[in-house]
């Protein structure tokens, strides 16, 4: 049967409800409160040559970037056999930061290949030099386990060593296996419920159907890329510091679109140009490498540009390898968004990737006049933290929402993950029952959002007292840059992070690290999004 628009339209989502089951099944079998409540997680499928088929709704940051694991598996084993399973985190080899740990098993229809399944998670402790693997740290050894693309599972049979290996080099080696075991689960359900599809309906209209979404996706991203105006357009925004000091560190991006007229045909005057509409987004004039942990491998760049093509299409437009079609992506070698093993990699999957969205959309903003909000909180907040009680060891992990910019749809939301992260808060609840912690304040820190026809969304204060000693990590940004406003709009407020001793208070800037004890206060504020148009016509 061939493929029509409706055959296409429900295999999309036979492709999404694969990867959907899949991130069900892992956030309910999972052990700790970053997979189980925030849903730091994320799932696809892949077709034989590791292109992405289909995603769930999951993390911006996971998806755009988990290609890269997949191809880097398909290149490092020859060969597959049925119930391999290959692990990997190395953000060099296809991975983001060391905390992120992938898997990714082959689906064989008969003795071939046909699809890939594979997920991500984010696991709250992978070892390195502070608790939450999030360090401020120098070269990517401090960071954690190193897993190459290693099989945990070959022909059906585990390597217990392997597993061994990566739960000893964690703080919590029982939360690691729980969460292991809970992606394997997902890899199983995710294998079993492609092989349904192709009994159902045969290998050939699958494969069809999977080729078919591939080309559906390019198109509509041409016709995104073909939306905005010939041009070039070019925008800069800038870290506040690497973790080892607070310096300016500026990110720099110049698009070019070009979309051909069409070439016209002998006799109706109308034709077809088979040069495409292209976009490429390239990064030159941003910051060499730094010393820090806030330097970002590839992948995470190309998520974040991916992304925010994304974010112009009108249509739900299926996220898959032909979106990646028609943007190309250039990073400087040696550079910030493009460094050299074994630069420091930590914060610039979640700090480096948010501002990489900022400049982007500051730059599509001088093309698509009216068309793209202010800019949103820009930072992830991530706070770690560990430490032991009563012989036996802590560690969290967890990501703060913040204000989203304001745009021509109205004011910012307030209190809210924005752009490459899309996880949930954790609720006190859960935080107060796995952790020897309270938290004493959750609020939103009304008016921090910016000014403006329509206001910016306001940012978070969440205070937490730690009822044990611990380590703390703060990874966050705008600090001192504020989100900046549009079209007349003001910038939302800056965050502020701070630690309560007793009854002082001490400022600790946007990356810190240090020790607490019990009946310390560590506080987060989060900043508020920027405003859209002028205040006066509000």
């Amino acid at each position: 049967m061939p493929v029509d628009a409706i055959s296409l339209e429900v295999f999309k989502n036979l492709f999404a409800s694969v990867a959907e089951e899949m991130g069900v099944t892992l956030q309910r079998a999972s052990f700790s409160p970053n997979i189980r409540e925030r849903l730091d997680f994320s799932c696809a499928v892949f077709d034989a040559r590791a292109r992405m088929v289909a995603q769930a709704a999951h993390i911006p940051v996971h998806l755009g970037s988990m290609p890269a694991s997949v191809e880097y598996a398909l290149r490092e084993f020859k060969s597959f056999q049925p119930g391999d399973v290959i692990i990997l985190n190395d953000p060099y080899h296809g991975g983001t930061h060391l905390p992120d740990i992938t898997m990714v098993s082959p689906v064989f229809v008969g003795d071939d290949v046909a699809f890939f399944v594979a997920s991500r998670a984010h696991h709250a402790d992978v070892g390195g030099m502070a608790p939450g693997s999030l360090p401020l740290s120098t070269e990517l050894y401090q960071e954690g386990i190193i897993i190459p693309p290693v099989r945990l599972i070959e022909a059906g049979r585990r390597n217990d060593s392997v597993l061994a290996l990566i739960t000893a080099n964690s703080r919590a080696p029982e939360e690691r296996r729980g969460d292991l075991e809970a992606q394997l689960a997902a890899q199983r359900v995710g294998e079993n419920r492609l092989l349904a599809l192709v009994n159902q309906h045969g290998a050939p209209r699958v494969a069809d159907h999977a080729a078919a979404l591939l080309d559906y996706s390019r198109r509509m991203t041409e016709a995104v890329v073909a939306a905005i105006p010939n041009g070039t357009y070019t925008f800069e925004d800038a870290l506040e510091g690497d973790g080892q000091a607070e310096f300016r560190i500026p990110i720099k991006a110049t698009i070019t679109v070009r979309t051909p007229p069409p070439d016209p045909l002998p006799g109706n005057g109308e034709g077809k140009n088979p040069d495409r509409p292209r976009m490429i987004v390239d990064f030159t004039g941003s910051a060499p490498q730094v010393a820090g942990n806030v330097n970002a491998v590839e992948a995470i760049v190309r998520s974040a540009v991916w992304y925010c093509v994304r974010l112009l299409a009108q249509d739900d437009v299926p996220v898959n390898h032909g979106c990646f079609q028609p943007v190309t992506v250039v990073t400087p070698p040696h550079s910030l968004l493009n460094p050299n093993f074994p630069a420091a990699v930590a914060a610039g999957n979640t700090e480096t990737g948010q501002r990489i969205v900022d400049v982007v959309l500051g730059a599509l903003a001088q093309a698509l006049l009216g068309r793209i909000p202010a800019a949103s909180q820009g930072t992830m907040n991530n706070f770690t933290f560990g430490g032991t009680l009563n012989g036996k060891a802590f560690v969290y992990y967890e990501t703060i929402g913040g204000g989203h910019g304001a745009g021509t749809a109205g004011d910012g939301l307030g209190g809210r993950h924005s752009h490459m992260t899309n996880t949930r808060n954790t609720p006190v609840e859960a935080l107060e029952y796995a952790l020897p912690v309270r938290v004493v304040e959750y609020e939103l820190r009304e008016g921090s959002g910016g000014a403006g026809q329509c206001r910016g969304g306001d940012g978070i204060r969440r205070v937490y007292e730690f009822l044990a000693p611990a380590t703390i990590t703060i990874n966050s940004e705008r600090r001192v840059y504020a989100p900046f406003g549009l079209e007349g709009g003001e910038p939302g407020q800056v965050g502020w992070n701070g630690v309560q001793y007793g009854a002082e208070t001490k400022a600790v800037g946007g990356k810190y690290t240090g020790r607490v004890n019990a009946g310390d206060r560590v506080v987060i504020e989060t900043p508020g999004g920027g405003g859209w148009g002028n205040v006066l016509t509000r």
